[in-house]
Protein backbone atom coordinates (compact mmCIF):
# COMPACT_ATOMS: atom_id res chain seq x y z
CA UNK A 1 0.00 0.00 0.00
CA UNK A 2 1.20 3.27 -0.56
CA UNK A 3 0.99 4.18 3.44
CA UNK A 4 3.25 1.56 4.11
CA UNK A 5 5.99 3.13 0.70
CA UNK A 6 5.48 6.18 2.88
CA UNK A 7 6.79 5.23 6.11
CA UNK A 8 9.64 3.22 4.23
CA UNK A 9 10.83 6.44 2.64
CA UNK A 10 10.56 8.22 5.67
CA UNK A 11 12.84 4.89 7.74
CA UNK A 12 15.41 5.54 4.81
CA UNK A 13 15.58 9.44 5.15
CA UNK A 14 16.08 8.97 9.07
CA UNK A 15 18.64 6.37 8.28
CA UNK A 16 20.88 8.41 5.66
CA UNK A 17 20.89 11.86 8.65
CA UNK A 18 23.28 11.48 11.08
CA UNK A 19 22.00 9.76 13.88
CA UNK A 20 22.36 5.55 14.03
CA UNK A 21 21.84 2.98 15.77
CA UNK A 22 22.75 2.93 19.00
CA UNK A 23 24.96 6.55 18.32
CA UNK A 24 23.27 7.84 21.54
CA UNK A 25 25.50 6.43 23.60
CA UNK A 26 26.72 8.36 26.40
CA UNK A 27 29.83 9.55 27.69
CA UNK A 28 30.32 9.16 31.46
CA UNK A 29 32.65 10.98 33.93
CA UNK A 30 32.84 9.65 37.32
CA UNK A 31 34.30 12.12 40.02
CA UNK A 32 35.24 10.69 43.70
CA UNK A 33 36.28 12.80 46.29
CA UNK A 34 38.71 10.90 48.42
CA UNK A 35 39.44 11.48 52.48
CA UNK A 36 42.58 13.38 51.48
CA UNK A 37 40.54 16.58 49.51
CA UNK A 38 41.72 14.74 45.85
CA UNK A 39 39.77 13.51 43.49
CA UNK A 40 39.59 9.85 41.69
CA UNK A 41 38.69 10.07 38.06
CA UNK A 42 36.87 7.67 35.69
CA UNK A 43 36.18 9.07 32.42
CA UNK A 44 34.99 6.60 29.71
CA UNK A 45 33.87 7.50 26.18
CA UNK A 46 31.77 5.71 23.25
CA UNK A 47 34.39 3.92 21.12
CA UNK A 48 34.35 1.95 17.55
CA UNK A 49 36.95 -0.13 17.28
CA UNK A 50 40.29 1.79 18.17
CA UNK A 51 38.62 5.07 17.68
CA UNK A 52 36.94 6.83 20.82
CA UNK A 53 34.83 9.92 20.21
CA UNK A 54 37.18 13.41 20.59
CA UNK A 55 35.58 14.12 23.98
CA UNK A 56 38.20 15.48 26.55
CA UNK A 57 37.70 17.48 30.43
CA UNK A 58 38.19 21.28 30.71
CA UNK A 59 38.88 21.24 34.46
CA UNK A 60 39.19 24.33 36.68
CA UNK A 61 41.72 26.22 36.93
CA UNK A 62 42.58 25.33 40.51
CA UNK A 63 42.86 22.03 39.51
CA UNK A 64 45.92 20.01 38.61
CA UNK A 65 46.63 16.38 37.63
CA UNK A 66 48.26 14.59 40.74
CA UNK A 67 49.09 11.21 38.70
CA UNK A 68 48.66 10.59 35.40
CA UNK A 69 45.74 8.89 33.20
CA UNK A 70 45.90 5.68 32.82
CA UNK A 71 43.67 4.22 29.75
CA UNK A 72 42.36 0.87 28.65
CA UNK A 73 40.42 -0.46 26.10
CA UNK A 74 36.59 -2.35 27.07
CA UNK A 75 33.98 -3.05 24.68
CA UNK A 76 32.64 -0.29 22.88
CA UNK A 77 34.36 2.35 25.10
CA UNK A 78 38.09 3.88 26.19
CA UNK A 79 37.83 3.60 29.98
CA UNK A 80 40.69 6.51 31.67
CA UNK A 81 41.76 6.65 35.07
CA UNK A 82 43.46 9.45 36.78
CA UNK A 83 43.82 11.60 39.84
CA UNK A 84 43.93 15.84 40.48
CA UNK A 85 43.96 17.95 43.49
CA UNK A 86 41.85 21.43 43.38
CA UNK A 87 43.18 22.82 46.42
CA UNK A 88 41.56 23.55 50.14
CA UNK A 89 38.01 25.11 48.29
CA UNK A 90 37.62 21.55 46.16
CA UNK A 91 35.57 21.36 43.09
CA UNK A 92 32.36 23.08 44.58
CA UNK A 93 31.57 26.47 42.51
CA UNK A 94 33.70 25.26 40.11
CA UNK A 95 32.83 24.45 36.42
CA UNK A 96 33.84 21.54 34.26
CA UNK A 97 33.38 21.87 30.83
CA UNK A 98 33.02 18.59 28.49
CA UNK A 99 35.82 19.95 25.53
CA UNK A 100 34.70 18.94 21.50
CA UNK A 101 31.08 17.84 23.01
CA UNK A 102 29.29 21.15 21.35
CA UNK A 103 30.47 19.20 17.67
CA UNK A 104 29.13 15.81 18.76
CA UNK A 105 25.26 14.21 18.79
CA UNK A 106 25.36 12.69 22.15
CA UNK A 107 25.49 13.62 25.96
CA UNK A 108 28.04 13.20 29.09
CA UNK A 109 26.49 11.97 32.11
CA UNK A 110 28.88 14.09 35.09
CA UNK A 111 28.74 12.00 38.70
CA UNK A 112 30.19 14.04 41.31
CA UNK A 113 30.20 12.06 45.23
CA UNK A 114 31.72 14.03 47.81
CA UNK A 115 33.50 12.80 50.77
CA UNK A 116 30.08 12.87 53.42
CA UNK A 117 28.28 10.41 50.91
CA UNK A 118 25.66 12.73 49.07
CA UNK A 119 26.63 13.10 45.30
CA UNK A 120 25.25 15.41 42.57
CA UNK A 121 24.36 13.96 38.91
CA UNK A 122 24.29 15.64 35.62
CA UNK A 123 23.27 15.12 31.76
CA UNK A 124 25.47 17.32 29.97
CA UNK A 125 24.19 18.35 26.35
CA UNK A 126 26.00 19.65 23.14
CA UNK A 127 24.11 23.17 23.66
CA UNK A 128 25.49 23.66 27.14
CA UNK A 129 28.96 21.32 27.48
CA UNK A 130 29.75 22.44 30.78
CA UNK A 131 28.80 21.43 34.20
CA UNK A 132 28.68 23.50 37.61
CA UNK A 133 29.37 21.60 40.69
CA UNK A 134 26.99 23.02 43.20
CA UNK A 135 26.35 20.08 45.64
CA UNK A 136 23.72 17.12 45.83
CA UNK A 137 21.00 17.57 43.47
CA UNK A 138 17.86 16.16 44.82
CA UNK A 139 16.41 13.07 43.68
CA UNK A 140 13.89 14.52 41.70
CA UNK A 141 16.33 16.14 39.42
CA UNK A 142 18.48 12.95 38.69
CA UNK A 143 15.77 10.88 37.62
CA UNK A 144 14.54 13.63 35.13
CA UNK A 145 18.05 13.23 33.61
CA UNK A 146 17.66 9.22 32.78
CA UNK A 147 14.31 9.86 32.12
CA UNK A 148 15.81 11.85 28.83
CA UNK A 149 18.53 9.62 28.22
CA UNK A 150 15.81 6.57 28.21
CA UNK A 151 13.54 8.61 25.68
CA UNK A 152 17.00 9.94 23.16
CA UNK A 153 18.14 5.85 23.51
CA UNK A 154 14.81 4.56 21.47
CA UNK A 155 14.23 7.69 19.17
CA UNK A 156 17.98 8.10 18.29
CA UNK A 157 17.99 3.75 18.45
CA UNK A 158 16.88 2.87 15.00
CA UNK A 159 17.43 -0.69 15.25
CA UNK A 160 14.65 -0.96 17.74
CA UNK A 161 12.49 1.44 16.12
CA UNK A 162 12.74 -0.40 13.24
CA UNK A 163 11.28 -3.66 15.12
CA UNK A 164 8.48 -1.35 16.25
CA UNK A 165 7.58 -0.11 12.66
CA UNK A 166 7.43 -3.75 11.70
CA UNK A 167 4.61 -4.76 14.57
CA UNK A 168 2.79 -1.29 13.61
CA UNK A 169 2.79 -2.40 9.85
CA UNK A 170 1.77 -6.17 10.36
CA UNK A 171 -0.70 -6.04 13.20
CA UNK A 172 -4.57 -5.52 12.20
CA UNK A 173 -6.98 -3.34 14.65
CA UNK A 174 -6.35 -1.31 17.12
CA UNK A 175 -6.98 -3.62 20.27
CA UNK A 176 -4.54 -5.75 18.76
CA UNK A 177 -1.67 -3.56 18.19
CA UNK A 178 -2.31 -2.12 22.11
CA UNK A 179 -1.86 -5.52 23.20
CA UNK A 180 0.69 -6.50 20.67
CA UNK A 181 2.56 -3.58 21.59
CA UNK A 182 1.84 -4.01 25.49
CA UNK A 183 3.73 -7.25 25.39
CA UNK A 184 6.86 -6.34 23.92
CA UNK A 185 6.77 -3.52 26.85
CA UNK A 186 5.97 -6.10 29.51
CA UNK A 187 9.25 -8.21 28.03
CA UNK A 188 11.75 -5.93 27.61
CA UNK A 189 11.00 -4.36 31.21
CA UNK A 190 11.80 -7.73 32.39
CA UNK A 191 15.24 -8.49 30.74
CA UNK A 192 16.07 -4.65 31.45
CA UNK A 193 15.44 -5.19 34.94
CA UNK A 194 17.22 -8.31 34.93
CA UNK A 195 20.21 -7.30 33.78
CA UNK A 196 20.76 -4.06 34.79
CA UNK A 197 20.22 -5.64 38.52
CA UNK A 198 22.78 -8.96 37.34
CA UNK A 199 20.61 -11.41 37.31
CA UNK A 200 21.54 -12.19 33.89
CA UNK A 201 24.71 -11.62 32.07
CA UNK A 202 24.85 -11.36 28.52
CA UNK A 203 27.60 -10.27 25.83
CA UNK A 204 26.09 -7.36 24.33
CA UNK A 205 27.36 -7.79 20.52
CA UNK A 206 25.58 -11.35 20.10
CA UNK A 207 22.45 -9.19 21.32
CA UNK A 208 23.18 -6.57 19.24
CA UNK A 209 23.54 -8.71 16.31
CA UNK A 210 20.42 -10.97 17.51
CA UNK A 211 18.19 -7.78 17.73
CA UNK A 212 18.96 -7.39 13.88
CA UNK A 213 18.08 -10.40 12.84
CA UNK A 214 14.72 -10.00 14.46
CA UNK A 215 14.27 -7.13 12.07
CA UNK A 216 15.08 -9.39 9.82
CA UNK A 217 12.46 -11.96 10.29
CA UNK A 218 10.00 -8.91 10.84
CA UNK A 219 10.46 -7.84 7.11
CA UNK A 220 10.05 -11.10 5.59
CA UNK A 221 6.92 -11.71 7.44
CA UNK A 222 5.83 -8.54 5.96
CA UNK A 223 7.17 -9.47 3.12
CA UNK A 224 5.01 -12.72 3.24
CA UNK A 225 1.83 -10.73 4.43
CA UNK A 226 2.06 -8.12 1.08
CA UNK A 227 1.76 -11.50 -0.97
CA UNK A 228 -1.38 -12.32 1.47
CA UNK A 229 0.49 -15.19 3.50
CA UNK A 230 -0.05 -14.25 6.84
CA UNK A 231 2.75 -15.70 8.81
CA UNK A 232 3.37 -16.25 12.52
CA UNK A 233 3.68 -12.83 13.69
CA UNK A 234 0.26 -11.92 11.81
CA UNK A 235 -1.96 -14.91 13.37
CA UNK A 236 0.30 -14.13 17.03
CA UNK A 237 1.11 -11.03 17.23
CA UNK A 238 2.05 -10.31 20.99
CA UNK A 239 3.37 -13.59 21.04
CA UNK A 240 6.23 -12.30 18.62
CA UNK A 241 6.22 -9.41 20.56
CA UNK A 242 7.03 -11.07 23.76
CA UNK A 243 9.65 -13.03 22.74
CA UNK A 244 11.98 -10.11 20.80
CA UNK A 245 11.31 -7.94 23.68
CA UNK A 246 12.56 -9.62 25.75
CA UNK A 247 16.28 -9.76 23.35
CA UNK A 248 15.60 -6.26 23.48
CA UNK A 249 15.46 -5.38 26.45
CA UNK A 250 18.92 -6.54 27.05
CA UNK A 251 20.19 -4.53 24.45
CA UNK A 252 18.50 -1.16 26.45
CA UNK A 253 20.34 -3.04 29.82
CA UNK A 254 23.68 -2.46 27.60
CA UNK A 255 23.06 1.15 26.77
CA UNK A 256 21.93 1.51 30.47
CA UNK A 257 25.22 -0.40 31.32
CA UNK A 258 27.45 1.72 28.98
CA UNK A 259 27.09 4.74 31.38
CA UNK A 260 28.67 3.09 34.28
CA UNK A 261 26.40 4.29 37.07
CA UNK A 262 27.46 3.16 40.64
CA UNK A 263 25.10 0.69 42.28
CA UNK A 264 23.61 2.81 44.20
CA UNK A 265 21.38 4.45 42.01
CA UNK A 266 20.53 1.60 39.96
CA UNK A 267 16.66 1.42 41.30
CA UNK A 268 16.35 4.98 40.27
CA UNK A 269 18.25 4.59 36.89
CA UNK A 270 16.13 1.52 36.07
CA UNK A 271 13.18 3.05 36.60
CA UNK A 272 12.98 6.43 35.47
CA UNK A 273 14.79 4.91 32.23
CA UNK A 274 12.55 2.31 31.52
CA UNK A 275 9.96 5.07 31.50
CA UNK A 276 11.72 7.53 29.20
CA UNK A 277 11.98 4.24 26.83
CA UNK A 278 8.27 3.57 26.76
CA UNK A 279 7.52 7.52 26.44
CA UNK A 280 10.07 7.71 23.48
CA UNK A 281 8.30 4.07 22.07
CA UNK A 282 4.59 5.36 22.49
CA UNK A 283 5.72 8.86 20.61
CA UNK A 284 6.81 6.75 17.80
CA UNK A 285 4.21 4.40 17.37
CA UNK A 286 1.35 7.39 17.08
CA UNK A 287 3.35 9.12 14.69
CA UNK A 288 2.96 6.08 12.99
CA UNK A 289 -0.49 5.80 13.78
CA UNK A 290 -1.18 9.34 12.63
CA UNK A 291 0.71 8.93 9.34
CA UNK A 292 -0.91 5.48 8.06
CA UNK A 293 -4.41 7.61 9.42
CA UNK A 294 -3.42 10.43 7.15
CA UNK A 295 -2.43 8.40 4.19
CA UNK A 296 -5.77 6.36 4.41
CA UNK A 297 -7.69 9.80 3.95
CA UNK A 298 -5.67 10.46 0.43
CA UNK A 299 -7.55 9.18 -2.36
CA UNK A 300 -4.22 7.83 -4.03
CA UNK A 301 -4.24 4.55 -6.16
CA UNK A 302 -2.40 1.96 -4.81
CA UNK A 303 0.77 0.86 -6.43
CA UNK A 304 1.61 -2.62 -7.20
CA UNK A 305 4.68 -2.98 -5.76
CA UNK A 306 4.34 -0.52 -2.70
CA UNK A 307 2.98 -3.37 -0.40
CA UNK A 308 6.44 -4.81 -0.63
CA UNK A 309 8.65 -1.58 -0.35
CA UNK A 310 8.37 -1.42 3.40
CA UNK A 311 9.37 -4.83 3.73
CA UNK A 312 12.34 -4.48 1.92
CA UNK A 313 13.34 -1.69 3.12
CA UNK A 314 13.55 -2.73 6.57
CA UNK A 315 14.86 -5.96 5.67
CA UNK A 316 17.66 -4.51 3.52
CA UNK A 317 18.78 -1.96 7.02
CA UNK A 318 18.23 -5.37 8.72
CA UNK A 319 20.59 -7.15 6.99
CA UNK A 320 23.56 -4.70 6.37
CA UNK A 321 23.05 -4.14 10.80
CA UNK A 322 23.29 -8.36 11.02
CA UNK A 323 26.46 -8.23 8.53
CA UNK A 324 28.46 -5.51 10.46
CA UNK A 325 27.56 -6.98 13.89
CA UNK A 326 28.91 -10.33 13.52
CA UNK A 327 31.27 -9.24 11.52
CA UNK A 328 32.09 -6.81 14.34
CA UNK A 329 33.00 -10.45 16.40
CA UNK A 330 36.04 -10.26 15.32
Amino acid sequence: MIARLAIALAVLLLWVTPASAHESRPAYLDIRELPSGQYEVLWKRPARGDQALGLSVGWPGSCSEVAAGTGRAVPGALVERGLIDCGADGLVGQRIVIEGLEGMRTDTLVRVAFGDGTAQTNLVKPSAPWVDIEGPRPALAVSGEYFVLGIEHILLGLDHLLFVLGLTLIVRGTALLVKTITAFTIAHSLTLAAATLGVVAVPQAPVEAVIALSILFLASELARQGRGEPGLTARHPWIVAFAFGLLHGLGFAGALAEVGLPSAEIPLALLTFNLGVEAGQLAFVAAVAACLWAWRRVSVAPSRWGAGASAYAIGSLAAFWLIERVTGFV
